[in-house]
């Protein structure tokens, strides 16, 4: 079964495994209004889409920064009702943003059921190119909050070669910003006393995080917008568009 956007659909077995967490949590936050209902398709069976699996993985990430179960539905009570995949994910960034490296040691049939799919050799190898994973003798060391991006990057139509020339870039300018922010914020609060720097930099981090988001997506869109604008998709041999 797929979605309006032919998004393939999930059994709640399957949206467990993906997000790596039991059927019995996925039925409490369920019951608790945490996640929207299924769409119940034939026999009665619920179907469950990519904002669930957002949501869920916003869930989680909001209990590792040590939030209550209160606190999280009343977190989740003042988000718009109709957020996308895309947007949840955004808001997960922010909330991991001020977290410490979650790195984990797990067998591979842990790593497996991590990613809600089985991995090949090869799929292990561009994980781990992606500095996502690393070998632990018979067990791999894994950064847990890279690996959900780091699975659906391996299904991107794109090269290795040019998706970790796209990371190097981007940690690069991402750290010549941090950097000057850092410089601006520095001098602003010089004179200021050590435990209010220190409160400074708790409220500003997140909201820094959020701005520098924005700002990327808003920039990639135009660039995008105008590369399509321009041309940039030209008709290639055989009458398909380029990639």
């Amino acid at each position: 079964m797929t979605t309006d956007a032919d998004e393939p659909t999930l059994t709640i077995d399957e949206l467990a495994a993906r997000a790596g967490v039991t059927v019995r949590t996925v039925r409490f936050y369920s019951g608790r209004g945490l996640l929207p209902p299924p769409v119940i398709g034939p026999r009665r069976v619920g179907h469950y889409g990519p904002e669930h699996l957002a949501r869920l993985a916003l869930i989680e990430e909001m209990q590792l920064q040590g939030m209550t179960l209160a606190a999280i539905e009343r977190h989740l009570r003042q988000l718009p009702p109709d957020l996308s995949p895309h947007d949840l994910a955004v808001h997960r960034a922010v909330v991991a943003s001020w977290a410490p490296e979650t790195v984990e040691t797990l067998t591979r049939p842990e790593l497996e059921r991590r990613a809600g799919r089985a991995l090949s050799d090869e799929d292990v190898e561009r994980l781990a190119a992606m500095n996502v994973v690393a070998a632990d003798g018979d067990s791999f060391r894994v950064d847990s909050g890279l690996l959900r991006l780091g699975v659906r990057l391996l299904d991107v139509p794109l090269s290795q070669e040019t998706i970790l020339a796209a990371r190097t870039a981007l940690i690069e300018h991402a750290r010549a910003a941090a950097r000057e922010l850092s410089g601006l914020l520095r001098e602003a609060v010089a004179e200021r006393d050590t435990r209010d720097v220190k409160s400074l930099s708790a409220h500003m981090h997140p909201l820094v995080v959020q701005a520098l988001l924005t700002t990327f997506q808003r920039s990639l869109r135009e660039e995008l917008r105008e590369w399509v604008d321009g041309g940039g998709a030209e008709a290639a041999p055989g009458g398909t568009t380029s990639a």
